[in-house]
């Protein structure tokens, strides 16, 4: 009989079983797969692979797609791997039904990049009953109890917010500014997701101690270009004394970029507004380096080959720590084009 590793349903079944019980499942669950999406069906020769059930959060940022394309280039069959692959398109509920699949399933590890930080405790909890390792990829989760999860793969996003407060504070000195009022448009990602949390609390907690920055508005966006279009041109037809722009992603800055030039205004070093982006996807470096984003926080997507450490640590019975941070860098005009070129997305 032919096995597949895993924790239950693929172990013991018959290797002439197979292509009934794939076929039902296949017309049981009608899943649609998007842009980007891939379903990979066990077959006979899908021996002593490692099941790894992966959840995204959806497809909304150039961002998003180069994480998903990290995971989906390490978990391959040659790796030793079979990659599950779920797109919860920007919904939670999808997401929670996505992992509770898995555990059905009786995935080797689920990993799953969770569109926002509370409601994880029930799903979970059944994962760990299932005796399924969890790990969290790129945000956070805000349980009870964090035995329910092994570790977690990514950035530091309070710090990243406080890197671009920073930044404004020795920018605006060097511009001799420094005592002028300054007034701060927020653009925010999605509400309630680790990113826009994190980076909100940081930046905030820069601007506290400078009693001339005035935040007219923090508004979400979505961390999508279409949004931020929407919510920069909203903004600028309320303010007309806008002097910096925090955007909390490069997909929303590129809308706002848009908004800004649709209302006579120009961004950057020589522009009307300082703009703060966030991610530095090579498309928002090249503007960058044009000087019209002042800086740019990275954010890196790469955390495929992270995660499958962790699990390469697991398998080999290691213990592993309970965060692994991602190293990150700040880009302005001055140092862009030394990392512009060896940019993958």
């Amino acid at each position: 009989m032919g096995r597949v590793k895993g924790h239950g349903l693929w172990k013991t079944v018959p290797v002439y079983f197979l292509p009934v019980i794939i076929l039902i499942c296949l017309i049981g669950c009608g899943k649609e797969f998007g842009p980007g999406e891939t379903e990979q069906v066990l077959t006979p020769k899908d021996e002593n692979l490692i099941v790894v059930g992966v959840s995204q959060v959806g497809s909304e940022s150039m961002w998003r797609t180069a994480n998903t394309e990290s995971v989906q280039s390490v978990f391959t069959k040659e790796n030793g791997y079979f990659l599950l692959f779920d797109n919860a398109r920007q919904k939670q509920e999808n997401q929670i039904k996505a992992l509770r699949s898995f555990i059905s399933q009786k995935v080797d590890y689920i990993v799953f990049s969770p569109i926002m930080e509370n409601g994880w405790d029930t799903v979970l909890q059944e994962a760990k009953e299932a005796d399924i390792p969890v790990i969290i990829m790129d945000r956070m989760v805000n349980v009870k109890d964090d035995s329910l999860y092994i570790t977690r793969v990514g950035s530091d996003f309070d710090a990243e917010g406080r890197c671009a407060g920073e930044w404004l504070a020795e920018y605006l000195k060097k511009q001799e500014r420094a005592e002028e009022p300054v007034n701060i448009v927020v653009l925010q990602g999605t509400e309630g997701s680790t990113s826009m949390i994190g980076r909100t609390e940081g930046f905030n907690a820069i601007a506290e101690q400078y009693e001339n920055w005035n935040i007219l508005e923090q508004v979400s966006a979505d961390y999508t270009t279409a949004k931020g279009h929407e919510v920069m041109e909203g903004l600028l037809m309320q303010y007309d004394d806008i002097d910096v722009v925090v955007s909390q992603n490069d997909d929303m800055t590129f809308g706002a970029l848009e908004a800004i030039e649709e209302a006579g205004l120009t961004s950057g070093i020589e522009g009307d507004i300082i703009m703060i982006s966030f991610d530095a996807v090579k498309a928002a470096l090249k503007l960058v380096q044009d000087g019209i984003i002042n800086v740019d926080i990275e954010c890196n997507p790469v955390l495929g080959e992270e995660v499958e450490k962790v699990i390469s640590a697991l398998e080999n019975g290691e213990a592993v720590d309970k965060t692994y941070p991602i190293e990150e860098k700040v880009f302005t005009i001055e140092n862009v084009g030394e990392f512009i070129d060896d940019r993958t997305y």
